[in-house]
């Protein structure tokens, strides 16, 4: 239970990156503000569009953390944060550049993060106050949350898993009204081709067998992309196919929330634009290869995810010489996990309800 004890508080959260761990940390956010807290958010310029669906009071701050100029920016950006007189820094990156930047913006305020066993790069707590987790905080939300608590009075038990939640509103709807008109009052359901990991991409002819399913099904398809090596994928997929229409333009932050927001389904890997979707309340299929469903997945009822489960993963590569987890993925589980998810919108209970281990 929150103990609004907080109020006049000022606390930053030093979350730089990236697209879909921004969106596991809104909830910690939430924590904060709910305490009466003033938030501040310092983000990498690179994800800083993530930032821009924020509440309008969270204050968020950008460093520039690549490019030849990368150390001048941030040795200007903690001069800036340390004028603001922190009552707490919460590090909840874990690497070893977060934990200086957050230890020097903190002045003389402690400076919480993962412990040992958790963090990323363990030289990271020589800079911070190790935070430990209960047995049964496994999801990276929790452990978020639980960081977000240390400065206050943390609770024995394990911190209860909350869904990041985005609210929409009129600026998502409008920046996204001519990709909604063209469908035709028929909702679309979204293949996101992303994926930035090598082992985080399904097969053209995955993709393919897919949007045949999913047409034979009724479904209207359309495929997203975020940049041009992605586009160059999705027009592959769909290449002399008919089948299915290929999103025309790069979508900013804010059509990209308001498309999803209106999508029948979307499908995809372990992506930041999967779980912008079931933030945004869309129902999702996610596809997991390296990564674990336990450690990140949306936990809402009209979320559901698919995993090979090898022997060898979850791996957390980003390349694979035995490349076989997403490659098991039959389509036509996906296509049932789709119609299930359809049926499931709307409900609110936030468990792991449909994983298919194929």
């Amino acid at each position: 239970m929150l103990q609004h004890v907080a109020t006049g508080m000022n606390i930053l959260i030093v979350k730089l990156s990236a697209f879909g761990d921004i969106i596991h940390a809104i909830p910690a956010m939430e924590t904060l503000r709910q305490r009466g807290v003033s938030v501040h958010w310092l983000v990498d310029a690179r994800y800083a569009f993530v930032t821009e669906l924020f509440p309008k009071d969270v204050h968020v701050h950008v460093v520039a953390l690549k490019g030849e100029r990368r150390f001048h920016h941030a040795l200007q950006a903690i001069g800036e944060l340390r004028k603001l007189c922190f009552d707490a820094v919460l590090d909840l990156q874990g690497l070893i550049k977060s934990g200086i930047i957050a230890k020097a913006a903190s002045q003389s305020a402690p400076v919480y993060g993962f412990d040992r066993q958790e963090t990323p790069e363990w030289p990271n707590h020589w800079f911070i106050t190790p935070v430990s987790f209960h047995p049964d905080e496994r999801h990276v939300v929790q452990k978020y949350m639980r960081i977000a608590s240390a400065p206050f009075d943390t609770p024995d038990d394990a911190i209860v898993y909350a869904p990041p939640r985005i609210s929409i509103n009129e600026t998502q709807h409008a920046a996204a009204a001519s990709i909604v008109a063209s469908w035709k009052n028929k909702p679309h359901t979204l293949l996101h081709v992303g994926g930035g990991w090598q082992t985080k991409r399904l097969d053209l002819q995955q993709w393919k067998e897919l949007i045949n399913g999913l047409h034979e099904r009724g479904a209207s398809i359309t495929l997203s992309w975020g940049n041009e090596s992605e586009l160059h994928r999705a027009r592959r997929i769909v290449d002399g196919y008919g089948l299915a229409t290929v999103l025309p333009e790069r979508l900013n932050i804010h059509a990209l929330a308001g498309v999803l927001h209106a999508a029948e389904a979307v499908i995809g890997m372990d992506t930041g634009v999967l779980h912008l979707a079931a933030a945004l309340g869309a129902p999702t299929v996610t596809l997991w290869g390296p990564s674990a469903s336990w450690n990140a997945a949306p936990l809402g009822k009209s979320d559901a995810h698919i995993e090979s489960k090898p022997a060898c993963g979850p791996c957390f590569q980003r390349r694979c010489e035995c490349f076989i987890c997403l490659p098991s993925i039959k389509p036509e589980r996906i296509v049932d996990a789709w119609a299930h998810v359809k049926e499931q919108k709307g409900q609110v209970s936030y468990l792991p309800s449909f994983c298919l281990s194929l």
